[in-house]
């Protein structure tokens, strides 16, 4: 089954998301690029109000391809006891340079989420054998470039199955996400990923920098099977 991940920006907001039924509430700042950092000790503070709730990922930035940066990020955010670290492959030497050296932070058993951008250029076997070989918890599809369309007008729903098939395969948890609609979520859930994102269809009149609208969280949450708690417990890591 799938589930729902609904990014938040502050504890208000992760609050509400958690309420309403997110299964993984996503910590990300939107105005700061896509996938954007919150402050460290804003991720400490919601993860402490919601450690017994729901499961929490955080970003670490729109950082450059240096592995030592991105190493460095992922050790302080997976301190704040997030159960996921998100880092984004912006590029070939994103994933050429700093990918397989992720493979420190798997050790120190960090559950690590490469997130890919469909509009850019990837190879998709080479990513995903990479992320296996590295030992990362998951792979994430998204977009960068959040005024472009949804994840929809990159990818099809045949070449979606595919990327989710072969990471399912090689274990890897999966995720879809990429300035989504609500109408696209029965096209997505034909895919079956473990959790489709959203931020820009839960937010007031559809802008991702504004605020989460309540009823928007809620109609994105209805059109999404509730899947059983058990699929969605909390990491051994966190």
């Amino acid at each position: 089954m799938t589930g729902m991940l609904a990014s938040v920006r502050n504890l208000d907001e992760a609050n509400l998301a958690c309420r309403e039924g997110a299964d993984i509430v996503d910590l990300k700042e939107p105005s700061d690029g896509a996938l954007g950092a919150v402050p460290l000790n804003t991720v400490y503070h919601i993860v402490d109000e919601l450690w017994e709730k729901c499961q929490i990922s955080a970003t670490i930035g729109d950082l450059p391809a240096n592995l030592c940066a991105i190493e460095d990020q992922v050790m302080k955010t997976a301190e704040t006891g997030v159960d996921y670290v998100k880092v984004g492959m912006f590029s070939q030497r994103h994933i050429e340079d700093c990918l397989p050296g992720l493979a420190s932070c798997s050790r120190r058993g960090i559950a690590v989420i490469a997130v890919l951008f469909a509009d850019t250029e990837f190879d998709a076997d080479q990513v995903i054998r990479s992320v296996k070989h590295a030992g990362l918890k998951g792979i994430m599809l998204d977009t960068a470039g959040k005024g472009s369309g949804s994840l929809l007008r990159y990818q099809n729903i045949f070449s979606l199955e595919y990327f989710v098939n072969r990471s399912r395969q090689s274990g890897l948890l999966t995720g879809l996400a990429g300035s989504l609609t609500i109408k696209d979520i029965p096209t997505l859930l034909r895919v079956t990923p473990d959790y489709i994102g959203f931020r820009t269809a839960l937010c007031s009149e559809l802008e991702r920098a504004s605020g989460i609208d309540e009823n928007a969280l809620r109609d994105v949450r209805r059109a999404i099977p509730v899947v059983p708690d058990t699929l969605y417990k909390r990491t051994s890591s966190s």
